[in-house]
């Protein structure tokens, strides 16, 4: 049987939990982790709606993009529907998991990457990396050991680069220390300086994994007192960050782009600015409200930029150099659903999941 946990963690190795930004409320926000679960709702929002759903079904776990609550709960009495939606998954024990801008903020399995697939994007990148994702590991270690902690380490998730795993530097040099007092040296002898051939080893580590770096590292390795040093690199991961660019196969007339945008992306209606380019091909995405990378997407050489929650007045930011978008917060991140949807019945056998059989977009069009 499968515990809530386990889908949590399975959830958080794609987006992890220090990927959301500051202002957000990502992971398990309403009930018991230890649960077995007995099926998986995904849904964009959590709404009294989608928990009767759950409900009828028999799922005790929801999987979804929005934050159920964002602000502290003062007190839980039903007042509003944030209140009575929490109050209702309680008293059926069902758990509420939510993956929002941690999961806008990964290449694989994202957000926007999502939409690139439904658009046919090809060459595809992160529109904005995210700073402060890169740290290294240098460590000591004596080449009897070297492979022993070397693969430790990228058990843990060291050496992780795009599409390469396991990339890791050695360089072997001559180490000395002495153990005093009290010590019990791996090698060498209280009181006497000891020379060892140790070989300095370097890898890359994504900087939410430092806790199980360095447990690793102090699992394998032989010595008493590990010499290690950890640094912050400048450089930017680029799998990790905001938005999404790429290229269509072939350019198409601006004209006719917007009603295949409309379809592809199941949208009523779409807000843009003038049609400034007579072809498309160089497309630049964001789910959600996504105004704050126009120049990201506009210094990248898009054609269009494609993201929702425009104000009358920002329309005016594209000052001819590109074409904005706006296709409604709700259609551009529809397809997280079906993005949990997959993840979740690849890798889990034992409970049924199920995607929102209905909208839950608040917004209508007469």
């Amino acid at each position: 049987m499968t515990k809530i946990s386990e889908v949590i963690h399975f959830l958080e190795q794609i987006a992890p939990p220090a990927l959301q930004e500051n202002y957000d409320n990502a992971g398990l926000l309403v009930g018991d982790a230890q649960q077995t679960v007995t099926g998986v709702l995904c849904s964009l929002d959590v709404t009294e709606t989608v928990v009767d759903e759950a409900i009828s079904k028999g799922f005790n776990l929801i999987v979804a993009h929005h934050p159920i609550i964002f602000g502290g709960l003062k007190r839980l009495t039903g007042r509003n529907y944030i209140e009575k939606t929490v109050i209702k998954a309680i008293k059926n024990d069902i758990a509420i998991y939510v993956a929002h801008t941690n999961l806008d903020n990964v290449a694989f399995n994202g957000v926007n990457t999502k939409i690139g697939e439904k658009l046919g994007l090809e060459n595809g990148r992160v529109l904005r990396t995210k700073e402060k994702t890169c740290k290294k590991l240098y460590t000591y270690v004596p080449l009897s050991h070297l492979d022993a902690v070397r693969n430790s380490l990228f058990a843990a998730g060291a050496g992780k680069i795009g599409h390469y795993d396991e990339c890791g530097f050695v360089t072997e040099g001559l180490g000395s220390f002495r153990a005093g007092a009290g010590a019990n040296p791996f090698v060498g002898e209280v009181g006497e300086r000891h020379y060892e051939k140790e070989a300095k080893l370097e890898v890359i580590f994504n900087s939410w994994e430092e806790r199980s770096i360095i447990k690793a590292l102090k699992n394998a390795h032989p010595y008493e007192e590990i010499a290690y040093e950890i640094v912050a690199l400048d450089n930017h991961n680029p799998y990790i960050g905001s938005g999404w660019i790429g290229t269509l196969p072939e350019k198409i007339d601006s004209g006719d782009f917007l009603p295949i945008l409309k379809q592809k992306m199941q949208a009523t209606v779409i807000r843009h600015t003038a049609l400034c380019k007579k072809t498309i091909q160089t497309v630049a995405v964001c789910g959600g409200a996504g105004g704050f990378l126009l120049n990201d997407a506009i210094a990248a050489g898009a054609d269009i930029f494609i993201t929702s929650d425009y104000k009358y007045h920002e329309f005016f930011d594209a000052n001819g150099r590109i074409i904005i978008a706006d296709i409604g917060h709700y259609e551009t991140e529809q397809f997280t659903i079906e993005l949990f949807f997959d993840l979740i019945c690849k890798n889990f056998t034992t409970f049924a999941a199920a995607k929102i059989s209905i909208s839950s977009n608040p917004v209508f069009y007469a």
